[in-house]
């Protein structure tokens, strides 16, 4: 190509791309200018749309947060693709449980037997739910967050080292490692908490030297601790045993280990290790153990998953729930579903007022694609004006979100770059979709009908608005009945039919504090005028601190293995228990401290005909002579069933030692408080404690409170539940509110003719919400049935629930119904009253 001619190309080229630039952006501009002129000239339909868009966009945003942060437990840890927690499904004779934690002895062999497993270390929880006091001068302080762990844990866990070593931190015994807020708390900074010592108070803990502190833990993590402390040397974490529960085990496997191969290898592991355990306690070998209906299914869990699929006996930290994230992201999905039906419904329910506009624009030469381009950008402004509303919504809205949900999200999470990209991305799917269909239909009106005044809505339109409608107002019933179903679930949980009363009962903790004091204590409690009964205790209902026990009927071989509680005579009549055979404890039978009580399902696992005066043994040393001889306890009587675990577990066989062979001391005393003046008798109750007890605070719980917060999970379900629901139907009301206005519109002037003809007000609202209300009521047919299986799937994760009844279904459409009725006649009476001089005026 010669050179004059290479130049009057380039010329044309960069002539047709300037022009073609130039263009586009007169189009661009062209497209905002009228999209904005729209919106900002029917303000009370687009205001509709937007507000509409942002609630549901603001939902969504919040249950991204709350399942962002529910996925990303344990993500802290750098090895958390390579650690597992071994736990246990515990076979007994007719039921099974299963346990979070496990004998102390498996870590090291299964790190022995296993090539595949690098380390293995153990953790144990010595609290159980309690405090001890720690002194440092003149600073006390009681803790209720720590943690026994072995020397290695810190080459399984990670952690960032403030001051001292990971590497041999805990190797000593009686060494501990802090975290930055307990160190400071102490000492006022980590570096001065090196090498300081803490005294425990009482005999069962030495005095702990620091080696070490730590950032404080992770908060998204199954388990936290403000403190760690040294299982070195320590022979009550080092004793071999291989039967008895006690140790939450970790392994670390090495790269490309399969973790399905490791599991494989237990069962021969198991065997091998228990069966001497399990002859020398209970004299039977490991096959008749299992003939007898016992066994032990071992496997392993993945760290990362621990929090949501993990709901075993003796969890470090109440976990989440794996069907809740799922629920509610698909109530994220509806109720964003149900702001884009809005937008459809309105958009569509419009398309008569611009018919004429879309007429006059094709006949000026717009074609099909460019009014798609345009009512798309309309929908896309619209979108975006949604999304930064919903992100002052989000502000507004999140801290009442983390009261309800428990967390503690923050709103900066979301102003990450790539965050910020999905945000913009989400924006224009939403403004695509919501607008997709409107822009289709509008732009496909024909010009010459249109402009002659011969254009009509068409069936189809109106056929697919009902749908919308009656598909927004299902969904919305379906959460009302999904809100009520776990309300009452969560009623019944707590309820009162538990077979034992837990209104009015304060719980003394530390109560082992007053040694031999107990019993003077109790009966000082008792002259107090507010204070109807105490007992002493080493567990309550909805308490973790049940021990393991195995008993069996003398001459019997086939042991029962169950819970064990130690009480005092007063224990059945504070919770108001029943028994079902014989008597309980009473210091009137001093024999009474070689006695055992039975609950029903304990007698039924034994096989006792006739279990009063019936002689049993056990091997559980807590219960031995001072010689070390197994004693034969007789059993006195039979208590009722009743539910002192959670309504996840069924009723296990519990059995109740008198605390008078332990001198009367307890950890616990319960105290059943008389209704009135409540206030002042517990601070009649503490006066009588620091009587007794002059150094250490105070410290009670509500037996009440602690029942519910086994069901930590399904409260913050059921709260969040009623949330999303009451925010879902508020966005179908909205949309039933603009769809309503402009039904109303359209029919004003024959409104105006049958007001002229004596139709009353009354008849007036009827007819305008009739159609309406049709349409729940259809919804609600509709929504029955997913509901009933949605909730009763939910329903099988108990073995304790409720029946799913026919009010509840009646009751959520009922609601519906009225929420309707009230949203459709806000239009409705003002349409009725109007002037019918001015509605027939109007056209």
């Amino acid at each position: 190509m010669d050179k004059p001619l290479q130049r009057t190309f380039l010329y044309k080229w960069k002539s047709n791309k300037d022009a073609f630039f130039t263009k586009s952006t007169v189009m661009i501009n062209n497209y905002l200018t009228i999209a904005i002129r729209n919106i900002l000239k029917r303000k009370i339909f687009s205001l509709i749309n937007i507000l509409g868009l942002a609630t549901g966009m603001a939902i969504c945003l919040l249950i991204v947060l709350f399942i962002k942060s529910e996925t990303g437990f344990d993500s802290s840890q750098s090895k958390s693709d390579r650690i597992y927690r071994m736990v246990v499904d515990r076979k007994y004779p007719g039921r099974s449980t299963s346990y979070s934690f496990i004998p102390q002895s498996y870590a090291s062999a299964i790190q022995q037997e296993i090539p595949g497993v690098e380390e293995s270390v153990r953790i144990f929880n010595f609290i159980g739910g309690g405090s001890f006091q720690l002194k440092y001068e003149d600073k006390s302080f009681e803790e209720t967050s720590a943690l026994f762990a072995d020397s290695n844990f810190f080459k399984v866990f990670n952690a960032e080292f403030l001051a001292g070593n990971p590497e041999n931190a805990l190797n000593k015994l009686n060494t501990m490692v802090l975290t930055e807020t307990s160190a400071r708390k102490y000492f006022g900074s980590a570096e001065n908490a090196i090498g300081k010592v803490l005294q425990p108070e009482g005999n069962f803990l030495q005095p702990l030297e620091i080696t070490a502190v730590c950032k404080d833990w992770p908060e998204n993590s199954h388990f936290t601790f403000d403190m760690l402390l040294s299982t070195a040397g320590n022979n009550n974490f080092n004793d071999i045993n291989y039967v008895n529960f006690a140790a939450h085990t970790y392994l670390l496997l090495n790269q490309n280990t399969n973790p399905g191969s490791v599991e494989a290898k237990m069962p021969n592991i198991i065997e091998k290790y228990a069966a001497g355990n399990i002859e020398q306690q209970f004299g039977i070998s490991f096959k008749q153990f299992q003939d007898a209906g016992n066994g032990y299914h071992y496997y392993l869990q993945p760290l990362p998953k621990i929090h949501l699929i993990s709901h075993l006996e003796g969890e470090l930290k109440p976990n989440g729930s794996l069907t809740a994230i799922y629920i509610f992201g698909i109530v994220a999905f509806f109720i964003m579903l149900i702001a884009c039906i809005n937008f459809i419904n309105l958009s569509t329910a419009r398309s008569s007022e611009r018919a004429k506009e879309v007429g006059i624009r094709k006949t000026f030469g717009s074609d099909k694609k460019m009014l798609i381009t345009q009512f798309l950008t309309e929908s896309a402004i619209i979108s975006f004006i949604g999304m930064i509303l919903s992100i002052g919504l989000v502000f507004l809205l999140i801290p009442l979100f983390n009261q309800i949900s428990g967390k503690n999200l923050h709103l900066q999470n979301l102003f990450s770059i790539a965050n910020i990209l999905v945000l913009i991305a989400f924006t224009l799917f939403i403004g695509f979709i919501a607008g997709l269909y409107p822009a289709f239909v509008l732009s496909s009106f024909r010009p010459i009908q249109v402009l002659r005044g011969k254009f009509k809505s068409g069936s189809f339109g109106l056929a697919l608005r009902n749908g919308l409608v009656i598909f927004q107002f299902a969904v919305s019933v379906i959460l009302i009945i999904c809100t009520i179903v776990v309300n009452s679930q969560m009623k019944y949980m707590t309820g009162e039919k538990l077979g034992f009363n837990k209104e009015h009962t304060i719980i003394i903790e530390r109560a082992d504090l007053l040694q031999d004091k107990t019993r003077a204590f109790k009966n000082e409690l008792k002259k107090i005028s507010g204070v109807e009964n105490a007992s002493g205790a080493s567990a309550l209902p909805g308490q973790p601190n049940y021990f393991g026990v195995s008993w069996q009927e003398k001459g019997s071989k086939e042991p029962m293995t169950g819970r064990g509680i130690i009480v005092d005579d007063q224990y059945l009549a504070t919770l108001g228990l029943e028994l079902s055979a014989g008597r309980f404890f009473s210091q009137d039978y001093p024999t009474d401290s070689l006695a055992v009580i039975l609950n029903e399902r304990a007698v039924n696992e034994m096989g006792l005909k006739d279990p009063v005066n019936t002689r049993v043994t056990t091997p559980e040393g807590i219960y031995n002579a001072p010689d070390g001889s197994q004693n034969i306890y007789t059993v006195i009587g039979v208590v009722k069933d009743f539910h002192y675990q959670s309504l996840h577990q069924p009723i296990t066989p519990l059995v109740f030692t008198n605390s008078a062979k332990f001198r009367d001391e307890t950890g616990l005393i319960a105290v059943r408080v008389k209704g009135n003046n409540f206030k002042s008798t517990v601070q009649e109750i503490e006066n009588k404690w620091k009587e007794f007890i002059k150094d250490r605070n105070f410290h009670y719980s509500f037996l009440d409170k602690t029942i519910e917060a086994q069901y930590l999970s399904e409260s913050r379900t059921q709260k969040i539940f009623t949330f999303f629901s009451s925010l879902a139907i508020f966005i179908a009301c909205i949309g039933l509110l603009g769809l309503a206005a402009y039904t109303t519109q359209q029919r004003t002037r024959e409104i105006g003719i049958r007001k002229v003809l004596g139709a009353s007000v009354g008849s007036i609202v009827s007819m305008l919400s009739r159609d309406f209300l049709k349409l729940v009521a259809l919804a609600s047919l509709i929504a029955f049935p997913v509901a009933w299986m949605a909730m009763h799937k939910w329903l099988q994760d108990f073995t304790y629930r409720i029946s799913i009844a026919w009010w509840m279904f009646i009751s959520a459409a009922v609601v519906a119904i009225l929420v309707a009725i009230l949203t459709i006649s806000f239009q409705a009476i003002k349409a009725a009253n109007a002037n019918p001089v001015k509605s027939l005026r109007t056209e």
